[in-house]
């Protein structure tokens, strides 16, 4: 069993690496063929696509009657996506994160107040079906701001080696597809070999249950990450981001509170999510509009928070 889990371990890194080349390289030529910016292709593309995993939870969660599992859910990777996630993107990346582009700064403050929503929508407690329409309002909001000006979604490439023809799109939008897929699988792959190398060597249960799930969630958008951080391509990096945390706290709470209310128990593990989630959100929002970017030493910082939020997810339990 031991050389069995090994080998899926190996062999999923692999396949890891490979495909997150492919989802960049995918990425920046249908941003050439579509003319728009390579913020809004990773938002729609990839952060769709990484959200995939969260509508799954939230949906099962419904259906079984404890949709506070997606809530749980939400918060928590939203909290690594603004902390763990951003600075693993700056620190990689020659000058940090750059954001001059006027869309990522609006988008920005659209991420912090987004992200405080549920948190403030669930001071009663709950998250009901009215609040679920106010939530998926906000992401169609945050959609038609993003469409209503040319200049905020397009961009003129120059340069381009390949003439980008429908058969260029549809070649490319195929290996983006196979590529997100086998990121998936493979991410998939890495977690089930590394929770049984943690059963194997008997490392603490809660250890492996904090990391390795955490890990299997943020595994796929951590690839594309490091991939796009090696060419500095930052918006693709910003794009995925604060399109994750657009998407989960919108549109995937507000499909499940339509489907089931939800009711927030009070748990201490709930409630240190819940206010990491606004430091975090408050002090991602405040770096990016510095200087326009994110820096090294910010990201720094941000590595701390997680591992603050890690070490008292890992007390309370």
């Amino acid at each position: 069993m031991l050389i069995q889990y090994l080998l899926i371990f190996l062999i999923s890194s692999f396949l890891l690496v490979l495909a997150g080349k492919w989802l960049c390289d995918s990425l920046s030529k249908i941003a050439k063929f579509l003319g728009w910016k390579e913020f809004v292709v990773a938002f729609f593309f990839i952060a769709f696509s990484v959200s995939v995993p969260n509508f799954f939870v939230g949906i099962i969660s419904a259906l079984n009657k404890v949709p506070e599992l997606s809530f749980g859910d939400v918060i928590g990777g939203n909290v690594v996506a603004m902390t763990l996630l951003v600075a693993i993107g700056a620190l990689i990346s020659k000058a940090g994160l750059s954001a001059p582009s006027r869309t990522v700064q609006t988008s920005s403050m659209f991420t912090l107040l987004i992200a405080f929503l549920p948190v403030i929508l669930a001071m009663d407690n709950q998250l009901g079906r009215e609040d679920g329409v106010l939530l998926l309002v906000c992401f169609f909001v945050y959609l038609f701001w993003l469409f209503l000006k040319r200049e905020r979604f397009s961009k003129i490439y120059d340069h381009i080696s390949e003439v980008p023809t429908r058969k260029f799109f549809f070649k490319n939008l195929f290996f983006l597809v196979l590529a997100i897929f086998l990121v998936l699988a493979s991410a998939s792959g890495v977690v089930k070999s590394a929770r049984f190398f943690g059963e194997y060597f008997k490392i603490n249960l809660v250890l492996v249950g904090i990391f390795f799930v955490a890990l299997g969630n943020n595994l796929p958008e951590l690839v594309f990450i490091l991939q796009a951080a090696r060419k500095s391509q930052d918006w693709f990096i910003l794009g995925d981001l604060i399109g994750g945390v657009i998407i989960t706290s919108t549109l995937v709470l507000g499909v499940v509170s339509l489907m089931e209310p939800i009711r927030i128990f009070h748990s201490s593990s709930l409630l240190i999510a819940r206010l990491f989630l606004v430091i975090s959100a408050l002090f991602f929002f405040f770096f990016v509009r510095t200087d326009r970017k994110i820096t090294k030493r910010e990201a720094l910082f941000l590595l701390f928070l997680y591992f603050c939020f890690a070490f008292l997810e890992i007390l309370v339990r």
